[in-house]
This record gives structure tokens, C-alpha cells and sequence, in this order.
């Protein structure tokens, strides 16, 4: 499946290549030479942790290169009175009355347990386009479906402080 990107995505994750191919992996190949200079590798803890950190980093960094190569970029741009990527969008739950709020961001900075929902999750694909005062029916699976109203939208351009997730 290809990975939904906007071009700030890809920066930070070439970025992130960058700094694993110039200062992570210099420092888990020193750590490496260190801890097999302490002689026997059979009963070295040290040495196993600083391999399992070095393989670590180098299969993260063939990870993004994979994600990139095979990414679909998509825009953040949206109208002013639309829900897009990158905005903060407060929700009115339907069938309970609460109210949430929620940003709309792409799959690699998804975290639902800080508010950032996926444009590839039902309720990001549901809300993603609408306005202000529209409800929407969002579909779980052939089974389970809910309404949200939309109630406010926040432009958020800046998403510098979204991080990239790790697996």
C-alpha cells in the first residue's frame, strides 16, 4: 500500500535519513568497536546491544527510503471553509453529545491518542472536504457507522511540531 504523503512529510523524513545516515549510524558503529575491544563476544551483552541498535537503525533507515520511493504526495492545501490536512477540526458526536477535537493529518502522523486522526481512517476520510454545520455519516464497516457534526475548523499551516511515527 502506498503511503499518503504531503511534501512537508517528505522532507521531515528525508531529514530524519539524513541525520540516521550521518550521526546515528556513525555512533552505533563506534559503539560497536568499543564493545568488541572488551575481548570475549560470547558473554558480551554490550556488544549484542550495540549490533541490535546499529541493525535497528539501518533497517529504520531502509524503512523511509522504502515509504518515499513508494509514496503517493498528496496536497494540504484546502479551502478556507473546508476540512484539509493539517487542520483542527472540533466534532459533535451525535449520538452522545461530546464534542471532540481532532487534527486531520496523514498516516504517518496519525496518533489518536493526541488528537491527530489519519486521512485514511473512516472518520479523517469521512470529514475530509466538508464545512462547518455539515453532519456526517461516518462508516466504520458494513456494520457500525455513526454521525459527527462538524462544528469548527481551525487552519493549522504549521506543522512543524507533528512528528514522523515510528514503528
Amino acid at each position: 500500500m502506498r503511503e499518503k504523503l504531503t511534501e512537508n512529510d517528505v522532507k521531515k523524513i528525508q531529514a530524519e535519513i539524513e541525520h540516521r545516515k550521518l550521526v546515528v549510524r556513525k555512533e552505533a558503529i563506534e559503539a560497536v568497536k568499543e564493545a568488541r575491544a572488551q575481548g570475549d563476544l560470547s558473554e558480551n551483552f554490550e556488544y549484542y546491544a550495540a549490533k541490535r541498535d546499529k541493525n535497528k537503525n539501518e533497517s529504520r533507515i531502509r524503512y523511509l527510503e522504502k515509504m518515499i520511493k513508494n509514496a503517493e504526495i498528496v496536497s494540504d492545501k484546502s479551502n478556507e471553509d473546508e476540512v484539509g490536512i493539517n487542520n483542527a477540526v472540533e466534532l459533535l458526536f451525535v449520538s452522545d453529545g461530546s464534542i471532540e477535537k481532532y487534527k486531520l493529518v496523514t498516516s504517518v502522523r496519525g496518533n489518536s491518542l493526541n488528537g491527530y486522526i489519519s486521512i485514511e481512517s473512516p472518520l479523517g476520510k469521512a470529514i475530509k472536504g466538508h464545512k462547518v454545520g455539515d453532519v456526517v455519516m461516518v462508516k466504520v464497516n458494513s456494520d457500525i457507522s455513526y454521525e459527527v457534526e462538524i462544528k469548527s475548523i481551525d487552519k493549522t499551516p504549521d506543522d512543524s511540531e507533528d512528528a514522523i511515527r515510528s514503528y
